[in-house]
């Protein structure tokens, strides 16, 4: 018998109202009998800056939105503690985010398949995909039309920087992708966001709104979870934190975590679910003993290859405020213009040598030269293409800092402690220099601001990494998806040896997608749904993919129009 008393009781209690949880909790509730309770630590998105899609950097950097992480000191960065923004406002990360809409390539989920997670192979996940889409350019077989969010264009490259950088990236030798969503990820082409009339398209807009409208769920914010109720290994409840008060909730069928792939695995230790030896260190009982919980942590990083531009047209001539005050005069009022856009509006995919089947490198492309977060700009004008090195081996950890469920957790990254990681940026940037050099640019490239034409051998390049490398906002794996014993979830997303408890995030991943990680977390909360419910999963998908014809000899299709140097 429980000693616990409960203030409310639910069928389903889920934690976090992020990309994953906004989506459970709109499918948990649609036409079913069951009673949900949704709790978010975070508040209300009606800001302006998350509204605005050129705003996103800053909620990005305001603790009213962003649980404000950092990592502990970096050793391959020199050492510097990287800020982990993630959302503190249902939506979650989606509402904070860059909105780039990125699924990844079958030979992600290939890999998924291979290490355990049996039954999300890109055949498995491209029907979940396509039903959380309404894609404006139309759905297919590989895109969706009638899903709740919305992924477009921005402004149709209006800039001509954005179709020059694709047409370099063909005359480099490396082709054309009408839709790398679609049947083909290699190449360069547009570039998706997630952006409704001119608004962003978070999970909070998309998923939470007409699932709010719902009697059967009910919304918690500013509500702080501090630990899973466990009888014996089986979940039936959760505390949680509110205005000073403490409450704590009945789950009839399961509890579900869905807080990031920070909180997830802190919220498990907490309850005594994770590493028996770090629990024990805090003076937290073991419930059970799973070593895997905050092992296998892993992020995207990204440096910024800039470059002077000859011609006046780049975002770095509208950051003066009378530009400012028009761009939102013109969003507010006509939802036009600059304010409707992230600015990544074309870009890239390629593989860093020959012998790999599918691509590890993106590039987002930018007609400016601005720093991520908004803190600096090139002064005169520049653009930029953001370089990123997305299948690392370097693997980190989460850990507590303390049993108090308000202390933040410990993270390490480990960024760049794989030679094979180094590799691949250093032919990455090689291969960004080429691309800028090609005849498509030549109307608009002067000289190189970043790393700079001194930057050349692997010593400078790898202290220039170290120096400049920036997070690209993707922690994912920290409660892998597996068959093992270090596996915390199995393919269906169940906590192994824990009776009622589920982890249904971006934390679940067993390695990163070649990409940015709303698409595919969105995916997980669709498909991780159809697990809770049991009503069996989506026909799997019979559309192909591409893979380049001489890949296991050659890096790229074609021979590059203007050779590097």
């Amino acid at each position: 018998m429980s000693t616990e008393e409960y203030d409310q009781t639910y069928d389903y209690i889920i934690v976090g109202a992020g990309s994953a949880g906004a989506v459970l909790a709109n499918r948990l509730t649609d036409g079913t009998k069951y009673n949900v309770l949704l709790l978010e630590f975070g508040g209300r998105d009606n800001s302006i800056y998350i509204k605005m899609p050129t705003a996103f950097s800053i909620p990005l950097n305001m603790p009213k939105f962003d649980w404000g992480f950092h990592t502990e000191p970096e050793p391959g960065l020199h050492g510097r503690r990287i800020h982990q923004a993630r959302g503190k406002v249902i939506g979650g990360s989606s509402s904070i985010n860059g909105m780039a809409y990125v699924r990844g390539c079958a030979g992600d989920f290939e890999e998924w398949e291979e290490q355990g997670a049996s039954g999300w192979s890109y055949a498995d996940v491209l029907p979940y995909f396509r039903r959380s889409e309404n894609c404006v350019y139309g759905g297919d077989e590989y895109r969706g039309a009638d899903g709740p969010t919305t992924t477009c264009n921005g402004n149709n490259m209006e800039n001509p920087l954005y179709r020059a950088f694709i047409e370099a990236g063909e005359q480099a030798g490396y082709g054309y992708t009408e839709d790398y969503n679609g049947y083909r990820q290699e190449g360069f082409g547009r570039m998706d966001m997630t952006v409704r009339d001119g608004v962003r398209c978070s999970t909070a807009l998309a998923y939470l709104k007409p699932a709010r409208l719902r009697d059967n769920l009910d919304l918690k914010m500013h509500a702080l979870t501090t630990r899973v109720i466990m009888e014996g290994k089986k979940a039936v409840g959760v505390e949680y934190r509110q205005h000073g008060k403490t409450f704590r909730a009945k789950a009839n069928k399961e509890v579900i975590l869905s807080a990031s792939s920070f909180n997830s695995p802190k919220l498990l230790m907490l309850s005594g679910i994770g590493p028996e030896e770090h629990l024990k260190e805090h003076g937290i009982p073991v419930v059970h003993n799973l070593p895997g919980v905050g092992q296998n942590l892993q992020d995207h990083l990204e440096c910024w290859v800039q470059q002077e531009c000859t011609q006046k047209i780049t975002l770095n001539g509208t950051l003066g405020p009378l530009s400012k005050a028009w761009i939102g005069i013109n969003w507010l009022l006509f939802k036009r213009g600059l304010g409707i856009s992230n600015q990544f509006e074309s870009n890239g995919y390629i593989r860093s040598h020959a012998g790999l089947k599918y691509p590890d490198i993106q590039y987002h492309f930018l007609a400016g030269a601005i720093a991520y977060d908004g803190s600096s700009a090139v002064k005169g004008h520049g653009f930029q293409a953001h370089l990123g090195a997305n299948k690392p081996l370097s693997r980190g950890w989460v850990k507590l800092k303390s049993a108090d469920p308000e202390d933040a957790p410990e993270m390490v990254f480990n960024y760049l402690s794989q030679e094979e990681d180094k590799q691949a940026f250093r032919a990455g940037l090689h291969f960004t220099r080429e691309i800028f050099a090609q005849r498509a640019m030549d109307p608009y490239r002067g000289k190189e601001i970043s790393p700079g034409p001194e930057v050349q051998s692997d010593d400078e390049i790898d202290n220039w990494l170290a120096e400049t490398c920036e997070t690209a906002y993707h922690p994912a794996g920290s409660c892998r998806m597996g068959n093992d014993d270090m596996a915390v979830v199995d393919p269906e997303c169940r906590v192994r040896g824990v009776e009622n408890l589920r982890v249904i995030d971006s934390s679940i991943m067993p390695t990163l997608t070649n990409g940015n990680l709303n698409a595919p977390t969105i995916m997980i909360g669709e498909k991780g749904a159809d697990h809770v419910l049991g009503r069996g999963m989506l026909q799997p998908s019979t559309a192909e993919s591409y893979a380049a014809k001489d890949w296991e000899n050659s890096q790229r299709e074609g021979e590059p129009d203007k050779p590097l140097g």
